[in-house]
C-alpha cells in the first residue's frame, strides 16, 4: 500500500470517528418510577435527616462508642473497602483502555544457510562467512481509532461501578449502624427483663413468707402456699433464661464491633434510650438522593447501559494504526548507525465481524435483557424503600400508642398488688387474687420491654429508612 493511501486512510477514519462517535451507546435516562407524592402512614416530626448524623440522632455515649468502634473494624466493611480499592484500578485502566499503546523489542539473530542453496553460495561470496547476522531494534505503536465511542462507554461502566461500590459501602454502613444500635437496645432490654425477674421474686418472697405463717396458723391451706411457690417459679424461670440471651446478645454485638466475644459495656434504661431527635419524613422522591441502597440500583442500571452499547459496538468494524520505527543490521558496529539503519513501516487494519453464528448479536440482546432487569429491580429497589418507609411509620405511631396504655394499665396493676396484699392480711380477697395480681404485673412488666424495644427499633429503622446510616 502507498504512503498516499494510508494517510487517506488515516485522515478518513478520523473523520469517521468525529462524525459517528457516540452514536452506537445509548444515553442513559431515568425511567418514570411514578414515585407517589407522600407515604402511606404519617408520623408528626420534625428535623431532618439530611444534617442529623448518626451521632446526633443516638445520645447514650457508650453506644456511640460501640457504633464508632463497628464502623472502623467491622469485617465486612473492610471487605467493602477492598473492594472499592480494585475497582479503582479498574476505573483507572479503563480511562487507558483504548490509548495508544507501545512496544519496544531487541534481538540478535545468527543463521547458517545450506552450502547448496542460493543464500549460503551468497554469503560466502559477499560477506566471506558461513552465517548471516541480523540485528533489529524496533519500537511499535498500535492504535485502535475510537469510531464508535468504545472509551466513554467503558469509562462510563467503570466509573458507575466504582461509585456503586462506594454507595453500597455508605449502605453497609448504614445498616452495621442500625444492627449494632438494635443489639444494644437488646441488652439494655434483656437487662430490665432480668431486674424485673428478681423484683418479682422478692415480692413472691414477701408474700409466700406471709402465707406460710397462715398456713402454720391454720388460716389457710397448703393449695395457698403451693400456688404461690409456682408463681415464684414462674419469676425464677426467667432468670437463666435472660443470662442465656445476654450472653448470646454480647456475642453477637462483639463480632459486629469486629471483637472476639466478650462483655459489652452498657447503662441506663429503654425509656431513656427513645431519641429526642424527630425526623423529617421529607417525599418520597427524595429517598433516591438519600438512600445508598437505591444509588447502587441506579449505579448499576448505568453500568450495564453501556455495556450494553459495548456489545452493540462490537458488532461493527474497527479501524486500527500501526506505525514502527526501529534500527536493523547485519553487523553489530553499525547497528546504530543513524540514519542507515533506520527501518520504518505503517499499517493499517480494518476487522469487521461477518459470520460469526449470530453470538454477537446474541450477546447484545442478552446485554439489553440484563440492561432491562436492572431498571427492574431499581423500581422494586424504590417501591421496596417507600414501603420502608410507611412501615417504620406506622411501627413508630402504633408502639408510640400502645406505650401510652402500658403506661396507664402499669399504674392500675401498680395499685391493685398493693390492694390485694391489703385486702388478703384482713382476710377480704383470696390468695388467688394476690397471685393473679402479681402474675398480671409481671406480664405486664415483660410486655412494657417488649413494645419499648419495638419503639426504638422503629425509631432506628425510620431514620435508615429515610436515608440517614453511617454519616
Amino acid at each position: 500500500m502507498r504512503i498516499f493511501n494510508i494517510k487517506n486512510f488515516l485522515i478518513s477514519g478520523a473523520m469517521a470517528s468525529l462524525m459517528v462517535s457516540c452514536a452506537v451507546g445509548k444515553k442513559y435516562t431515568r425511567t418514570d418510577l411514578q414515585v407517589p407524592e407522600s407515604y402511606k402512614e404519617s408520623v408528626q416530626v420534625t428535623g431532618d435527616t439530611v444534617v442529623l448524623p448518626w451521632k446526633t440522632f443516638f445520645k447514650d455515649p457508650k453506644l456511640i462508642g460501640l457504633i464508632d468502634k463497628a464502623l472502623a473494624r467491622n469485617n465486612e466493611v473492610n471487605i467493602a473497602l477492598k473492594n472499592i480499592e480494585q475497582l479503582d484500578l479498574i476505573y483507572k485502566q479503563a480511562k487507558l483502555s483504548l490509548m495508544p499503546t507501545v512496544d519496544f523489542s531487541a534481538g540478535a539473530n545468527r543463521s547458517w544457510a545450506s552450502k547448496n542453496s542460493l543464500n549460503g553460495s551468497l554469503n560466502e561470496q559477499f560477506l566471506g562467512t558461513k552465517y548471516i547476522d541480523d540485528f533489529n531494534a524496533t519500537l511499535r505503536l498500535s492504535w485502535e481509532i475510537d469510531i464508535w465511542g468504545k472509551a466513554k462507554m467503558q469509562k462510563e461502566s467503570a466509573a458507575a461501578e466504582y461509585f456503586a461500590q462506594k454507595e453500597n459501602l455508605n449502605a453497609i454502613k448504614s445498616r452495621i449502624v442500625v444492627q449494632v444500635a438494635q443489639a444494644y437496645y437488646n441488652l439494655i432490654g434483656l437487662d430490665e427483663q432480668l431486674k424485673i425477674a428478681e423484683q418479682n421474686i422478692e415480692l413472691s418472697n414477701s408474700t409466700l413468707t406471709m402465707m406460710k405463717l397462715q398456713f402454720t396458723a391454720g388460716q389457710i391451706n397448703s393449695l395457698a402456699v403451693q400456688q404461690s411457690e409456682a408463681q415464684k417459679k414462674t419469676a425464677e424461670l426467667l432468670i437463666p433464661l435472660a443470662k442465656q440471651n445476654i450472653s448470646i446478645q454480647e456475642n453477637a454485638l462483639s463480632i459486629l464491633c469486629g471483637e472476639y466475644p466478650t462483655k459489652i459495656e452498657r447503662e441506663g434504661n429503654l425509656k431513656g434510650m427513645i431519641p429526642e431527635n424527630k425526623l423529617s419524613e421529607g417525599l418520597p422522591a427524595q429517598l433516591l438522593s438519600r438512600r445508598p441502597d437505591l444509588k447502587v440500583a441506579e449505579y448499576n442500571v448505568i453500568s450495564l447501559n453501556a455495556k450494553t452499547g459495548l456489545a452493540k459496538a462490537a458488532m461493527y468494524p474497527s479501524i486500527s494504526l500501526s506505525p514502527q520505527i526501529g534500527v536493523n543490521s547485519n553487523k553489530f558496529n553499525s547497528w546504530f548507525d543513524i540514519p542507515g539503519s533506520i527501518t520504518k513501516a505503517i499499517a493499517a487494519n480494518l476487522v469487521a465481524p461477518v459470520f460469526q453464528k449470530k453470538q454477537l448479536k446474541t450477546t447484545y440482546k442478552t446485554a439489553l435483557i440484563e440492561q432491562e432487569k436492572a431498571a427492574i429491580n431499581f423500581r422494586q429497589a424504590v417501591m421496596t424503600a417507600v414501603a420502608e418507609v410507611s412501615d417504620a411509620m406506622a411501627k413508630s405511631k402504633g408502639s408510640s400508642e400502645r406505650l401510652l396504655l402500658l403506661d396507664q394499665r402499669t399504674a392500675i396493676l401498680d395499685k391493685g398488688i398493693n390492694d390485694a396484699l391489703k385486702l388478703y392480711k384482713s382476710g377480704m380477697a383470696t390468695y388467688l387474687e394476690v397471685i393473679t395480681a402479681q402474675n398480671n404485673k409481671l406480664q405486664n412488666d415483660l410486655e412494657m420491654i417488649n413494645v419499648s424495644l419495638e419503639r426504638l427499633n422503629a425509631d432506628v429503622e425510620l431514620y435508615r429508612a429515610l436515608g440517614g446510616g453511617a454519616e
